[in-house]
């Protein structure tokens, strides 16, 4: 079964796929609980917490720079995809659309059916981040997140929220669904930061 879906990363790649992680043929979909189903003029990204409360609509998202970003993705179950192309919009240039107070330090992504991650600010404002509306040229299919979702790709990708819809900014860190059920705070792939052990 491991070799119809799975397999063994060569030494070549081993500054691309981080220990313990075998590489995915296809792109796994991995869920917990229903799939939301949100059509994309339905869609908000709502904001909270330590900035001024406000909303960012579908067509306001879409008016923003978008962009192709080809990045890796690595799962906290042990499969990597490498080279996935994605269109979306800088998370940086979503963060300018708010008003964010300087005492926030952590980020809360809320998403269409009460899912939620934590990350910090440091990690979820970086260049390389982005919120995802496309994947291989089509629009961003309700399995892998549709219509929008976060991509972080320098972690777990439990931490790339699907279906994503609210940004709550704190002061300091709030464990999110997973990490408050044993997975680890950060999620560093390279670091093999798959539970908190603490």
């Amino acid at each position: 079964m491991a070799g119809k879906f799975f397999e063994k990363p060569g030494a070549e790649l081993g500054d691309r796929v981080p220990p313990g992680q075998h590489l995915a043929k296809g792109f796994p979909v991995l869920t917990y609980g229903d799939t939301p189903q949100i059509a994309p003029q339905d869609w908000k990204l709502q904001v909270w917490g330590l900035a001024k409360r406000q909303f960012l609509s579908w067509n306001e998202l879409l008016a923003l720079p978008q962009q192709e970003f080809t990045k890796d993705f690595h799962c906290v179950t042990r499969w990597s995809k490498l080279d996935v192309t994605w269109t979306g919009i800088k998370v940086t240039d979503v963060l300018a659309c708010f008003e964010i107070d300087p005492q926030a330090v952590c980020v809360m992504q809320h998403c269409y059916g009460d899912y939620t991650a934590n990350v910090s600010l440091a990690d979820f404002a970086r260049e390389e981040n982005f919120f995802a509306i496309q994947l291989d040229g089509e629009p961003l299919p309700a399995e892998h997140g549709g219509p929008v979702r976060t991509v972080i790709p320098h972690l777990y990708a439990w931490k790339s929220a699907k279906w994503i819809s609210g940004l709550e900014f704190l002061s300091q860190e709030t464990l999110g669904f997973w990490e408050g059920h044993g997975y680890h705070r950060r999620g560093d792939p390279w670091a093999e930061e798959r539970f908190d052990h603490l």
